[in-house]
């Protein structure tokens, strides 16, 4: 705070900017505040917004107009960041923000492209464009992080939070070609090598499209020293054998951080506000049968020198891994290492491994293609079914296939004519991609059926609960009166998980209205398939037995999916197969183009819009 006057302004729309604060405004800007340095932050992990109102430790900061907090995003959906623009002099730069978001969330919707960063209409190449963002960039799992390739290449410049290694100068992508800063921590939070490395601060210059950091060393942080020791690279010294190789040990571990100590004096920046007492830790690997002396009496020569004295050992055994002698498939030789700044696609994965793979495990039905597109939906989108729908419809296609050929009933020729139907098949590549989307279609079709039935069961069992409670069964009035009290009571149990005022959808209340119902109905066809999955030889076999009979009946389902009750859902069983319809379907399906209608999202003109998405005409469902 001061009188200072503040040099830039603001070009964008501070309502969309700061729409969660209570004050949608700078605070520089506010007539009640002497604001001469403005401060813009987004939120971490450990202060991400909770509660009911969605509140974080930045609201309070924020609201007491000492910083302004940016970069909130509550949708579960979808994310539309929209840069504050920033303009000093010809200087103009697009500030993106995106607050701590759980790491496989966002991991997620990056996958389904449900992350938008929007764009200034007018000279948008003329912008500097910096993002700031909080989550992981290390790899900590499959999805546990956010790799960089998943970021828009018209950034330029990526302030990346949450590591705690001090990685300040910036670093180019070579794919995305944008350069990443990582300040890192402020001090050290946990003994490991990566907060061992100096702690700086950036002060980025910018002019036009050009940049500078000027990195800026941390004067009262305490000094940190880790070191590594592994006993058995050291056999002249130590001898697992000798009775007094502990003390040998423990004498030349004190020799150690004697001389680690040295260091973090020679090292101290001479401020007087920075801590005395350094932070020392040596870690010992004592495998090859060595013993560990004890750390608490080792630990007492240091307790006035060292500021985390019972911390200054710590012994590990490094695990050997053991050799495998029976390997069938060496995973290293079929899959090579990509280069760095490439990313490797689960279908190219799978292709690899069996143009590589030994005959035995070679596909003789399926393709590499449709195999990799199936591996793609379960291992992106967790598409469950997807592998086991893909094999069921090829399956049933190669049955038909022979039947339409009447093979003789030899497994030879079979086994012929199944590898001229597929090899046909991989040289279609329209209709194998026709294939694999039918198939994606059959596997989410059968998954919303499995949360109808579910649901449809829930609402079935409290009313039952709520029946027997009847005090005469045969009584009509009674059983009415049961019947509405527990239709009443589930309708209740369902509108309490949902959530009135729908953020960024369509407001929902507690009874949903026919329309509404109608509207969110989605009817699937699977193809015609038989009851069991049966191998290529019973089929065939069944097929010579009867030409005439047709042993793959058609069926089909129109599975509901409604917002309001399941138990409106009734299940009426015809011809040895279950289809599932709402009791006056007709009179639903005239009124679901009118309810659509009203579901639909009316988006303003474009030109009060100062900002262009890359993906506009994808934001109506």
């Amino acid at each position: 705070m001061g009188d200072r006057p503040v040099q830039f302004e603001i070009l964008s729309d501070q309502a969309v900017n700061f729409h969660y604060s209570k004050f949608p405004w700078v605070n520089y800007q506010d007539e009640n505040l002497n604001i001469s340095i403005p401060v813009f932050s987004i939120h971490g992990n450990h202060d991400d917004p909770t509660g009911a109102d969605a509140l974080c430790a930045l609201d309070i900061l924020s609201c007491a107009g000492l910083l302004n907090h940016f970069g909130r995003s509550t949708s579960v959906e979808k994310i539309d960041i929209s840069p504050i623009l920033l303009r000093k002099g010809r200087t103009k730069i697009a500030l993106y923000g995106l607050g701590a978001i759980p790491d496989e969330r966002l991991y997620r919707m990056f996958v389904n492209k449900q992350v938008t960063m929007l764009r200034p209409k007018e000279d948008e190449d003329s912008w500097f464009n910096l993002f700031v963002i909080h989550q992981n960039r290390s790899k900590h799992g499959a999805t546990n992080y956010i790799p960089e390739q998943f970021l828009d290449d018209f950034i330029n410049l990526v302030v990346w939070g949450h590591e705690h290694e001090c990685k300040i100068a910036p670093f180019q992508n070579e794919q995305q070609r944008f350069y990443v800063s990582q300040p890192g921590s402020s001090v050290v939070t946990s003994l490991s090598p990566g907060e061992a490395v100096k702690k700086h601060i950036g002060l980025l210059h910018v002019k036009g499209k050009k940049m500078k950091m000027e990195k800026i060393a941390l004067e009262t942080v305490r000094t940190f020293h880790i070191e590594d020791i592994v006993l058995a690279d050291h056999p002249e010294l130590f001898n697992p054998d000798n009775p007094n190789v502990t003390q040998a040990i423990q004498a030349f571990c004190m020799e150690k951080v004697e001389l680690m100590l040295d260091t973090a004096e020679r090292e101290r920046l001479g401020n007087p506000r920075q801590p005395e007492k350094p932070i020392i830790r040596l870690r010992v690997d004592y495998a090859g049968g060595f013993e560990p002396f004890s750390v608490h009496r080792f630990s007492q020569k240091y307790m006035h020198r060292v500021a985390n004295p019972k911390d200054i050992i710590h012994f590990f055994r490094h695990r050997e891994q053991k050799e495998k002698k029976d390997i069938d498939l060496n995973f290293g030789k079929l899959v090579s290492r990509p280069a760095e700044g490439t990313t490797l696609r689960v279908e190219d994965l799978v292709k690899q491994y069996f143009q590589t793979a030994e005959k035995k495990v070679q596909l003789s039905l399926l393709t590499e293609r449709g195999m990799g597109e199936a591996v793609q939906e379960f291992v992106d989108k967790e598409e469950k079914d997807a592998i086991e729908e893909l094999v069921k419809f090829q399956l049933e296609k190669t049955q038909r296939f022979l039947k339409e050929r009447r093979t003789d009933a030899v497994e030879e020729k079979i086994d012929e004519e199944v590898r001229k139907f597929r090899e046909s098949r991989k040289k279609n590549t329209e209709e194998e991609d026709k294939e694999v989307r039918e198939a994606m279609i059959r596997a989410r079709a059968h998954r919303s059926e499995d949360e109808v039935l579910v649901a449809a069961s829930s609402d079935e069992d409290s009313m039952d609960i709520e029946m027997t409670g009847t005090s005469n069964p045969s009584d009509g009035l009674s059983s009415t009166l049961s019947r509405g009290r527990g239709r009443a009571r589930g309708r209740a149990r369902g509108a309490r998980g949902q959530n009135s005022t729908a953020r960024g959808s369509s407001r929902r209340g507690r009874g949903a209205t026919s329309q509404e119902s109608a509207s969110g109905s989605r009817s699937y066809k699977p193809v015609s398939g038989p009851g069991k999955n049966m191998s290529i030889m019973d089929a065939f076999r069944s097929s010579k037995t009867d030409h005439s009979s047709n042993s793959f009946q058609s069926y089909s389902e129109d599975i509901i999916d409604v917002d309001s009750d399941p138990e409106d859902t009734s299940f009426v069983p015809s011809s040895s197969k279950i289809k599932q319809r709402l009791p006056t379907m007709s009179s639903l399906s005239k009124r679901s183009s009118q309810s659509q209608a009203s579901r639909g999202v009316d988006f303003e003109s474009d030109e009060d819009d100062p900002f262009m998405s890359p993906a506009t005409s994808r934001r109506t469902k």
